[in-house]
């Protein structure tokens, strides 16, 4: 498990390089993603309970945009958006993208990056401990979830795609997936 002291915001080059980054493509594939989740994954949001009507937004603070995910049990979504259009949200959770990655994928402790403000909670409390035990029961691997709407060819894409996030976490020092844990 790493430690809060290991995320390092993203290289100032790579977040110039995101910022004019179109954001529609980015929201079809997190649009694509939520589905596939709801799918795969339906006790993830049936386990959020009357949760599931609040606005999350995901706030990585090196990137030069946020993520608003709204966990409807039959109609999940999440889109990407610029941090200044974001609009009203129940819960924001902000840290670096490798604190967030590293929650997501269980690779850090959500009380440790808490306690060292590696990430910061504004909102409803009680909405962001029902996300984090979900998200903890579910085990998610964001890969996983991206190669599956491949649809059939998806086993085969998450398999290339599995050799290559090894090299890809070691560059970018990110947790890309949830079994390339140390």
């Amino acid at each position: 498990m790493n430690h809060p002291t290991d995320f390092a915001p993203l290289p100032t080059g790579v977040r110039l390089f995101l910022l004019p980054l179109p954001l529609p493509p980015l929201g079809l594939l997190l649009r694509q993603m939520a589905k596939s989740v709801g799918r795969r994954q339906p006790g993830l949001f049936a386990r959020l309970g009357v949760h599931t009507e609040k606005v999350f937004l995901l706030d990585p603070t090196d990137l030069p945009f946020v993520f608003r995910l709204e966990p409807r049990r039959d109609h999940p979504h999440i889109e990407s958006c610029r941090r200044e259009v974001a609009g009203a949200w129940d819960v924001r959770i902000a840290g670096t993208l490798g604190a967030l990655l590293g929650l997501v994928h269980g690779a850090a402790d959500g009380d440790a990056l808490f306690f060292s403000r590696d990430i910061i909670i504004e909102g409803d409390t009680e909405a962001v401990l029902a996300l984090r035990n979900a998200l903890d029961d579910a085990e998610l691997d964001l890969l996983a979830e991206a190669t599956s709407i491949f649809g059939p060819a998806g086993a085969s894409v998450e398999r290339i795609a599995r050799h290559i996030m090894p090299m890809a976490s070691r560059l970018t020092g990110l947790t890309l997936t949830r079994w390339d844990r140390d």
